[in-house]
């Protein structure tokens, strides 16, 4: 049995180096107090004389700098309560940060209000006299119609950090108060935790290891059921609250406001999955039952590699050629980001209590990106890595190219650079493999990582996300078994009877963060139908499809999603991306089929 290491006890070369943001957490602290000034002389500054182009551009050039310092903040003082939320000098810190964060909103609120309280053509002048906020003030004007009053503004800002606590209390419940314990198998006893369910025991080929994890981390989970469905219930609350103010029909609409897409095209992203993979998906659930020679194929059944012995471990040194060679067609700057990730620690790769589990990249205006993750030494973890990077390059790419205001795409887009670079690593593998049983390992990785984490995990998630905010909208209190519930439904409708259900499975809205965050778990396959299409085209057409995918990187969040996508040669105002995606998964079945029955000859 393998305990999780003390964050103090790891190898500090597989970690990442924050000091290139602040020295030390001292250092972040100095800087606190020195946003904090800087905020204040901002408002003595500037409240009241947002009232010429000239005044409103100085307004708008101070802003723009105190946001820049920020950011760093921000992102050093969350990146170290990501290594071990259990530390409390990083809680601290995080405590100040969010302060500073209230302070940063409510102090400069008035900043907006004051420019919306101009008429367009003002707004549009600022646009013309400096190009590069012109951008800022179009995003200005959309939302103008659910601004609110200025002293209302000020007030909802100034409980930014209150408003933030359901996350936070979340994070807290998941990683600190929730003791998984152990489990017996085969006679073996097995430490348990999220990084180790998730990292390794969920897709365990052993039948009776995987189960049993599974039974025990679903047993640990539901005690705490209850806390957490009160937590996500404030949440939908305060969503539902602010969509009402500023006069949105419904949350969705509130929040799809945001992606600057409207519901259509989430709408065909949830429906058409449900719909269309599902038979592809069965028939994959079938494939990995008759594989493994199950009797009953069981929810908890259904990650476990199709060819576990077929694949290789990996070390983090040996994961960098992988990753070079698959991603090398981007061009001599993409892979130069790459070296400089694994020279300069860019990336946390280890294992240890408190840790975030998952993977994220974070990526601030002013430094270079950093990766969390937790590595395992299996092949996969090349593909999460490859994902992250994904990401790193995006931004790497639109931080050098833009504003601060014109970084961020639309949430609707954000995974489609991360689940591109995957596509990448499987088109590459499978083009120098020969082995019928590691491309059969490879497909099944596309389907069962890329694919199943993207189109089927998020977005089961997703279209139970929908169930949710529909009785939000007609403000009832949500419970846990409202959630198990909705959970369940959602789940048995998808796998119909090719999966049984087990005792438990309807506790998975548990685990995810993401319903904190808005809208996100459909992007996740929007993303990916964007990725599939132009990774389609980086093979047919080669480097001019390189050069546009670049370009759409650099450019940041200056175009919304539909015409980011037409940039790239795909039109997203169609359901035929989508449709193409879901007939590409159903051929990678196929091609299951077909080297499962070569294999077995």
């Amino acid at each position: 049995m393998t305990e999780l290491q003390n964050r103090t006890d790891v190898d500090v070369n597989y970690t990442w180096d924050l000091s290139v943001i602040f020295k030390d957490d001292e250092t972040c602290q100095a800087a606190i107090e020195q946003a904090r000034k800087q905020i204040d002389d901002f408002q003595k500054s500037h409240q009241g004389q947002v009232n010429t182009v000239d005044n409103a551009i100085k307004a708008i050039d101070d802003y723009r700098q105190i946001l820049e310092a920020n950011v760093l903040i921000g992102t050093y003082s969350n990146l170290r309560l990501s290594e071990n939320r259990g530390d409390e000098a990083a809680q601290k810190l995080g405590g100040l940060t969010g302060n500073l964060q209230t302070d940063l909103s409510s102090k400069t609120s008035f900043l907006v209000s004051e420019l919306l309280e101009q008429d367009e053509s003002f707004l549009q002048e600022i646009g013309q006299t400096k190009t590069e906020y012109k951008h800022y003030i179009d995003d200005l004007l959309r939302s103008k119609p659910y601004q609110l009053e200025a002293n209302v503004e000020k007030a909802l800002a100034s409980f930014s950090s209150v408003f933030a606590g359901p996350y936070d209390l979340y994070q807290k419940t998941k990683l600190l108060d929730i003791d998984f314990g152990t489990f017996t198998a085969n006679g073996e006893e097995y430490s348990l935790s999220y990084l180790a369910f998730e990292g390794g025991l969920e897709s365990n080929p052993d039948k009776e290891v995987r189960r049993q994890a599974f039974k025990k981390f679903s047993e640990s989970l539901r005690q705490y059921q209850e806390t957490t469905a009160g937590t996500y219930d404030i949440h939908l609350k305060r969503e539902k609250a602010e969509a009402d103010l500023r006069g949105f029909d419904s949350v969705i609409d509130y929040l799809l406001h945001r992606q600057k897409v409207d519901r259509e095209l989430y709408d065909r992203q949830i429906d058409t999955i449900t719909e269309k993979l599902a038979p592809h998906m069965r028939r994959y659930a079938k494939l990995l039952k008759d594989v493994h020679g199950l009797d009953t194929m069981k929810y908890e059944d259904l990650k476990i590699p199709l060819d576990p012995e077929s694949e290789p471990e990996i070390s983090v040194e040996e994961s960098r050629k992988y990753i070079l060679d698959a991603l090398g067609i981007m061009g001599e700057d993409y892979t130069d980001m790459i070296n400089r990730a694994y020279d300069e620690r860019w990336i946390d790769f280890v294992q240890n209590k408190g840790k975030s589990t998952g993977a994220f990249c974070s990526s601030p205006y002013g430094s270079h990106p950093y990766i969390l993750i937790s590595w395992s030494s299996l092949m996969e973890e090349v593909f999460v890595l490859a994902h992250e990077l994904g990401h790193a390059g995006h931004f790497y790419n639109a931080n050098r190219a833009q504003n601060i205001f014109d970084t961020r795409p639309s949430m609707y887009f954000i995974e489609a650079p991360s689940t591109m670079n995957e596509m990448l690593m499987a088109n590459h593998l499978l083009k120098n493999s020969e082995d019928p049983a590691f491309k059969r390992w490879i497909i099944s990785s596309i389907i069962s990582r890329t694919y199943y984490h993207n189109f089927v995990t998020h977005l089961l998630e997703a279209a139970y996300q929908r169930e949710v905010y529909k009785r939000v909208d007609n403000y009832e209190t949500v419970t846990a078994s409202t959630l198990n519930q909705l959970k369940r439904e959602v789940i048995e409708k998808f796998w119909g009877e090719d999966v049984e259900i087990t005792e438990g499975a309807e506790l998975t809205w548990m685990r995810q963060p993401h319903y904190y965050m808005g809208l996100y778990p459909y992007t996740y396959s929007a993303g990916l139908t964007i990725a599939t299409e132009m990774s389609k085209r980086i093979l047919n057409d080669g480097q001019p499809a390189i050069d546009d995918w670049l370009n759409v990187l650099k450019t940041g969040g200056k175009e919304d999603p539909v015409e980011l996508a037409k940039m790239a040669g795909i039109d997203i105002t169609t359901s035929e991306p989508l449709e193409n995606t879901i007939a590409y998964i159903g051929e990678l079945v196929d091609q299951l089929e077909a080297l499962t029955e070569e294999i077995g000859k």
